[in-house]
């Protein structure tokens, strides 16, 4: 049994591996890997090439991982390196930190090749990764008394919930009940982008840009946020199968809508044209309320749900989750916070992409066709600049020798 010197040892060794610093750099490298491996085998089964037998089928694959593969390791790696800012405690490093990437590999390697293991076992691996991410944040907002952050445990709470009811629609045969669940996960992505983006969005942009920064409307804000929260609420009803009138719903998210967009035109996107990591991150917030007002029509028997949920998750969340990664990255490896050469362009693609596979779509549904290929590449493209810029930083100790 080895000594607790040696055991010292060997943790001290891996904390200072500059990829198992901090969990935003695991993380964000494999996420972007990830979504770019994925669009690949997405683009080959669109066009009639299957290079993969994944569990639940190449449908429910593409759907599942890209809400709890790709999107919950963008999430994760943001949420445990915010909290040691936002509590002033160490957060997950070393050796615990790559325990928890390997659970999140393991889960998305058994999921693309089931090797016959027992479901339950496969379902178990997936499952446990959000309630680990959720404990290590529940254990240091709850010992710094910083309150206002357990808004993110009950969304990965019910982020995992939703997790857990798409494996159990699988196991059903039940289409419906994975299609709920994955709708209630987009709106709980959705929310953490409204949480977020109202906490940082107009700072950076005060910051940066020099200009003043205007005080929240206390009503505004409540309702922006309440409005999201209780869309998120019915979707939840929806999904254990209460019956809820369409109206409801899309009055819900028009009011949501509307709220965000007034929220937006507050925080000085019109002067961020100049600076990519800015208007990034106002452009894939505006797609927020184009998403639930898609939704809202969609309710209403005008559109299709499918294309509102593009409108949020690539618009939306793909755009702001390219746009945080490519700003943390470089702030909290201690590099000046510039946008680099590629990286305005490479947001560009990912915006194009959504505009292409949702309100282009709507207007013209008979280019289904080519405008799934064409934004499928551009996604690649994007994720494949941001790769290319920021692997070695995300491996590579900072540059002032801090911790971080």
């Amino acid at each position: 049994m080895p000594s607790s010197s040696s055991s010292f040892v060997r943790f001290s060794t891996l904390t200072r591996l500059p990829v198992a610093r901090l969990a935003f750099r695991p993380f964000f490298l494999l996420a972007a890997l990830f979504s770019v491996l994925s669009m690949g085998v997405w683009f080959a089964f669109w066009h009639g090439l299957i290079l993969l037998r994944p569990y639940g089928g190449l449908m429910f694959w593409h759907q599942h991982e890209m809400l709890f593969g790709f999107a919950a390791a963008v999430v994760a790696g943001f949420v445990l390196t915010a909290v040691q800012n936002w509590t002033g405690l160490p957060s997950l490093k070393g050796g615990p930190l790559l325990a928890l990437v390997g659970l999140w590999l393991a889960g998305r390697l058994l999921m693309a090749f089931p090797l016959g293991l027992p479901t339950w076992l496969l379902v178990l691996v997936d499952l446990a990764f959000l309630p680990v991410v959720a404990g290590v944040m529940a254990m240091l907002v709850i010992e710094a008394k910083r309150w206002r952050n357990l808004i993110f445990l009950p969304a990965l709470g019910l982020l995992a919930i939703a997790n857990l009811v798409m494996h159990l629609g699988v196991s059903s045969g039940d289409a419906e009940l994975i299609r709920q669940a994955a709708y209630l996960a987009v709106l709980l992505i959705a929310l953490l982008m409204v949480v977020v983006g109202g906490r940082v969005i107009a700072m950076f942009t005060a910051n940066r840009l020099g200009r003043p920064r205007k005080a929240p409307i206390p009503v505004l804000e409540y309702t922006s946020l309440g409005s999201v929260m209780l869309v998120v609420l019915g979707q939840l009803l929806v999904m254990f199968g209460v019956s809820l009138p369409g109206a409801l719903l899309a009055a819900l998210m028009g009011l949501a809508a509307v709220a965000n967009t007034v929220r937006l035109s507050r925080w000085g996107g019109l002067y961020s044209w100049r600076e990519p990591l800015l208007w990034g991150l106002h452009l894939s917030y505006a797609f927020i309320p184009v998403g639930l007002a898609m939704w809202a029509l969609a309710m209403l028997g005008l559109l299709g749900v499918e294309l509102a949920v593009h409108a949020l998750t690539i618009g939306g969340m793909s755009t702001m989750m390219l746009a945080m990664m490519a700003r943390v990255s470089l702030g909290h490896t201690g590099r000046a916070i510039r946008t680099l050469p590629g990286i305005g362009v490479a947001l560009g693609l990912v915006l194009v992409s959504a505009l292409l596979r949702a309100p282009l779509l709507a207007l013209f549904p008979q280019l289904t066709h080519w405008t799934y290929s064409l934004s499928i590449i551009l996604w690649s493209l994007a994720y494949l600049t941001f790769l290319f810029h920021y692997t070695g930083t995300l491996l590579s100790p900072r540059p002032d020798g801090q911790d971080g």
